[in-house]
């Protein structure tokens, strides 16, 4: 029973988000709508990536020690000046992957 719940909510779920995206007609959206959602992403992204960055398994801060941070602060630094998420994120990890296991 909890396996179908679950595979039902997921369906419900998916279905509904869809259903913005493809029933929607683009053009029936004004230029302010339009202009306030190509935010959207800029706006979620650091909602999602600063919980994983600055707080641990226990819900508290980490220490200004943790390589976390300073793949995050390098991963800031790449991104400001190549405009590349994928830079971004290689040069992230790369560097929080050399922190850990190097140093």
């Amino acid at each position: 029973m909890t396996w179908l719940s679950i595979i039902i909510s997921g369906i419900v779920t998916y279905f509904s988000r869809m259903a913005m995206v493809a029933l929607i007609d683009r053009e029936m959206l004004g230029t302010k709508v339009k202009e306030v959602l190509n935010y959207v992403p800029a706006a979620v992204f650091p909602a999602i990536i600063f919980p994983g960055v600055f707080f641990n398994d226990f819900g508290l801060f980490v220490e200004i020690t943790d390589p976390k941070i300073y793949g995050a602060i390098i991963a800031l630094i790449v991104g400001f000046f190549s405009r590349s998420v994928i830079a971004t994120i290689l040069s992230g990890l790369s560097s929080y992957w050399f922190i850990v296991f190097v140093i």
